[in-house]
């Protein structure tokens, strides 16, 4: 039941369900690699972003929750993006506007999400 998935680089990711399910749990499920790309996707722009506005930062980390709907085919329904920034003399004001530059205007997997989702974003500042 497991796949490989490659792109044009050769590199390479295990796709794989749970072993009650007839996998062996020996790689990523689909739907939960959908919430890593859409993560991926986000914090790509806001570190590149951050680094572009010279922010400072500690930690970085993007936590993703979400809902399947019952009935199949399963889908998220609603989407939790929590951004969160750790660090002593975080700039708020410019890291939101990274956060937000990336929701509104650089992410396509947001944009798809969008498409099939609703979306609460969150972006919590953790100061040392």
């Amino acid at each position: 039941m497991a796949f490989e998935s490659n792109n044009p680089s050769g590199d390479t990711v295990k796709i794989d369900i749970a072993k009650e399910d007839g996998g062996d749990s020996s790689g990523l499920r689909p739907k939960a690699l959908m919430l890593s790309s859409l993560a991926g996707c986000s914090g790509l722009d806001v570190a590149s972003l951050m680094k572009k506005m010279k922010l400072e930062v500690d930690e970085f980390t993007i936590e993703t929750v979400a809902n399947l709907t019952d009935e199949h085919p399963k889908y998220y329904d609603n989407v939790v993006i929590e951004y969160h920034f750790h660090g002593k003399n975080l700039d708020e004001k410019k890291l939101q506007r990274a956060v937000d530059l990336s929701i509104e205007k650089y992410c396509g997997v947001m944009e798809m999400f969008r498409r099939f989702a609703e979306l609460k974003i969150d972006t919590i500042f953790h100061s040392k």
